[in-house]
């Protein structure tokens, strides 16, 4: 970067002037994060303490929260280093800091970007007055092996659906942005491929082709840069024999070269120094070399950056030019915060005070948890119960459970200020209901010592209700299984309370699709809930007494059995004349429960969509409209889904493609028209030569409510057409969103 003082504002002359000021060492600083440990004497700065601070040799710390040890440490940065340039405060915020939210997975079953945008700009709020100024969210990673641990941080399987909420995502991390105390700036994360690890094992190489990474797995990414993410984190994983760190033709050329992305990436953790584990590098010189020949601007408590930097400018091997743009960047963040103004402006003990845990943020945890459940099953209208039933039988350890309702990643949450599921059941039924618990199984162990009480007292019960799933850690980062069942003794739980005769609700507590055909047979009424956060169990409450009626659709396919998996809605027609060639001789090839499933206690029914018109140009915009019905007894939201399938193109294409969504409420005997508008962007392919373009010939259009509908119509487009640029990453129905600032 040439740089020319006289064509400076004063802000890019601010920076100059302090990159002029320093030294190598002090350059390097500024590119090395390292971690905060607590202890009862206040934050710990690993690998120096804090004279790594005083001698500016870290620019930025990993988990430091709270307004008096992040004012503390910032205290030295800015009044006792020889710059005084302010730290960069990081933490994981994924669904919540104090008030958690639903997971990432269960919140994308609400389909709801406004949603998601609120509750995002909620922790924000409580986050940034706590003192942190970047999250390493949002995690936007498309999954379709749920054996892999981290499907839970992201939205699915889905590159549409997965775009539309990191948009929202980005947004609510924002607000209304500088100078607004509460923006805190966001991190897209693993770029890229990282969902898709061989074997469903966490950190495992990722074999994608080149399609498949550009209209799978990308898409996510380049919508987020378009709504403006701060930063970008590279993946774990290799792809194509580079690890993702190393990966300048991605990580250079994709992402800031052809996309235009100007903000930060960070390395995960420890991951350039993981370049040797790789085989990528032999010393950390050659891994400090690579990772920073790819444009990772700053290295995550590895160490290596401070280590070797300096000395490779010295000798020539790394151009200063490029050690300082890397800082340029760096100083950029957080003169965007206004930290050089006031590096104390997210260090206020009032507002730390007054925004955590509030009734408002509760509230809306509360309605985001119950927006994100999934009635999977409802039998013979099981569900909903009545609140003055005379004995309900509760059973299940995770029932009790208030740890496993924050999820894998709960920020700075409390369990004990979460509500359980058992908790939020005595808290909604009438004194005159008998509620009884027993543990019964536990995820954990195949004690089986409780089956036999708990057998003894559904028999005496009206309805039990049996909370079967996972524990929390067994989700997330380093969490991947081998099988989809349920662990531990609940299977033989829940067949001896089968025997009884009894009516058996069973709520799914899990970070993944879980493969459970025998449960999904025999058990009349199931209701998928996720780990919802910190108002788990009043929302469960509220779904499973009828207070509020369940919407939830997947975001994700539920296998049938382990085998199936991968297993996605979006997959391709083979070249066989019948399916059953491709299927399996000992299992249904179907999903037990597709993409964008999802019961309510009413019904709907579609009639035929209708077009704007039977045949188009390939510039022109075709708007295609559908008749929603409310046909049941109570008011409800449906999630109206719209896909598309080009039927015969140079390149194969899926059977069908998510390209529209939308919520609609609707009384009984209610009906509504939607509108949705399709353009060069849905009907548009990367031909054999992956130049994007709109072809000519027939489509098909499916809207109904998952993606399994057969509600359908036909159209043509008459011409073909090249789409210049890059097109829009973000979704039609999101462009407006993108823009949108909210407080």
């Amino acid at each position: 970067m040439n740089v020319h003082a006289d064509s400076l504002t004063d802000k890019e002359q601010q920076i100059e002037q302090l990159l002029a000021r320093m030294t190598l060492e002090e350059k390097a600083g500024q590119l090395t994060q390292l971690v905060v440990q607590k202890s009862p004497t206040g934050p710990v700065v690993a690998n120096g303490g804090e004279d790594v601070i005083r001698h500016s040799g870290v620019g930025s710390l990993l988990g430091a929260s709270g307004v008096q040890d992040t004012r503390r440490l910032q205290q030295i940065a800015v009044e006792e280093s020889r710059l005084h340039i302010p730290l960069l405060f990081t933490e994981d915020v994924l669904h919540g800091f104090r008030t958690i939210f639903p997971v990432p997975l269960a919140e994308a079953a609400a389909w709801d970007p406004d949603l998601t945008q609120r509750t995002t700009r909620a922790a924000a709020v409580e986050a940034s007055a706590s003192g942190i100024h970047l999250t390493y969210a949002p995690m936007i990673d498309i999954a379709r092996d749920p054996r892999w641990g981290r499907v839970v941080e992201g939205s699915g399987e889905d590159p549409f659906l997965g775009s539309a909420l990191a948009v929202a995502r980005v947004r609510g991390f924002h607000g209304k942005g500088p100078p607004e105390v509460s923006t805190l700036l966001s991190t897209a994360k693993h770029f890229v491929g990282y969902g898709a690890p061989e074997g469903g094992r966490d950190y495992n190489t990722s074999d994608l082709s080149e399609r498949t990474l550009l209209e799978t797995y990308l898409p996510p990414f380049r919508a987020a840069v378009q709504a403006g993410v701060d930063a970008v984190m590279p993946a774990y994983n290799e792809l194509d024999g580079i690890p993702m760190h190393a990966n300048g033709p991605l990580l250079r050329e994709k992402l800031r070269e052809q996309w235009g992305f100007r903000g930060l990436i960070v390395s995960d953790f420890n991951s350039v120094r993981e370049l040797m584990l790789h085989g990528v590098a032999a010393t950390p010189t050659e891994a400090v070399k690579v990772a920073f020949g790819a444009t990772v601007d700053i290295d995550m408590v590895s160490g290596l950056y401070a280590q070797e930097l300096p000395a490779l400018v010295r000798n020539g091997q790394l151009a200063q030019s490029t050690l300082d743009s890397a800082v340029r960047r760096v100083l950029e963040a957080k003169q965007r915060l206004g930290l050089f103004d006031d590096p104390y402006r997210y260090s206020d003990a009032a507002r730390e005070k007054a925004n955590l845990l509030t009734p408002q943020s509760r509230a809306l945890a509360r309605e985001a948890a119950q927006k994100s459940m999934v009635l999977l099953k409802n039998e013979k209208a099981l569900l909903p119960l009545h609140k003055d039933l005379p004995k309900l039988l509760v059973v299940g350890a995770l029932a009790d459970d208030q740890r496993s309702t924050l999820g894998s990643w709960p920020g700075d949450g409390r369990a004990k200020e979460s509500i359980s599921v058992l908790q939020g059941i005595k808290g909604a039924v009438s004194s005159a209901t008998q509620v009884v618990y027993i543990q019964g199984a536990s995820p954990d162990d195949l004690d089986l010592s409780e089956i036999d009480k708990a057998h003894q007292a559904a028999l005496d019960a009206d309805v039990v209700i049996a909370v079967l799933g996972e524990r929390a850690n067994m989700s997330g980062e380093a969490r991947s299984r081998s099988s989809l069942g349920l662990p531990g003794a609940q299977d033989a739980l829940l067949s001896r309370l089968l025997e009884t005769g009894k009516p058996v609700v069973v709520i799914l507590m899990n970070g993944r699709p879980l493969a459970i055909p025998h449960l999904a047979e025999q058990v009349p009424a199931i209701l998928e809930s996720w780990f919802l956060g910190s108002e788990m169990g009043n929302a469960v409450a509220d779904i499973l007494f009828g207070d509020v009626n369940p919407s939830g659709k997947l975001p994700v396919t539920f296998p049938r059995a382990v085998g199936q998996v991968p297993i996605y809605y979006s997959q391709k027609h083979t070249g066989r004349q019948s399916n059953k060639d491709a299927a399996y001789i000992d299992q249904s090839v179907t999903p037990l429960y597709p993409f964008g499933h999802g019961l309510s206690y009413t019904t709907f029914t579609y009639d035929p969509p209708t077009l704007s018109a039977t045949q188009i140009t390939a510039t022109e915009t075709l708007t295609v409209q559908v008749t929603v019905h409310n046909s049941g007894q109570r008011e409800g939201e449906e999630i109206v889904q719209l896909y598309l399938h080009d039927n015969v193109a140079s390149v194969t294409r899926p059977v069908r493609a998510l390209r529209g969504f939308t919520r609609v409420r609707l009384k009984p005997g209610e009906a509504r028209t939607l509108d949705f508008v399709l353009d060069q962007d849905d009907f548009a392919l990367l031909d054999r030569y992956f130049l994007r373009r709109v072809e000519p010939g027939t489509f098909t259009v499916f809207v109904g409510g998952s993606s399994a509908t057969d509600n359908q119509a036909s159209f043509e487009i008459t011409n073909t057409a090249r789409v210049k640029g890059l097109g829009s990453a973000i979704p039609r129905m999101l462009r407006a969103l993108a823009n949108k600032t909210d407080e």
